[in-house]
């Protein structure tokens, strides 16, 4: 399943959510689609403010890979992860273990690093 991030100014990111990895998480965010949130930063990830998804950890990991999609359930926020986060250097440590839901399906990091705090996205169905 493909959703995008449409980001005001800059250009649209496509996500590939796969239900095997956490069904319920992508089950819920599917139906809360469209939404939008508020962008934050932190290290090489990218999150969102609270999202209208509500939904525990489901196979959460503490340690995830580049370019992987997540939701951190404590934040009810969607994270893209494109290079380390300030907890390690070597990998990409989450502040807390996330739920995988995907991947980013057309990484660019030139893109991904033109994104900055406080940006408004719209989530959608593609």
């Amino acid at each position: 399943m493909k959703i995008s991030i449409q980001i005001p100014n800059i250009d649209n990111i496509t996500l590939e959510l796969d239900d095997s990895l956490a069904p319920n998480t992508v089950k819920k965010i599917l139906q809360s689609l469209p939404f939008e949130a508020g962008i934050n930063l932190w290290g090489q990830e990218i999150y969102t403010d609270p999202t209208p998804i509500k939904t525990a950890e489901e196979n959460a990991k503490s340690v995830v890979d580049l370019f992987d999609v997540g939701y951190w359930p404590p934040g009810s926020a969607i994270c893209l992860f494109y290079g380390p986060t300030p907890l390690d250097k070597d990998r990409i440590r989450p502040y807390s273990p996330v739920n995988v839901i995907g991947k980013i399906k057309n990484p660019d990091k030139r893109l991904l690093s033109k994104i900055h705090d406080g940006l408004l996205v719209t989530f959608r169905q593609t």
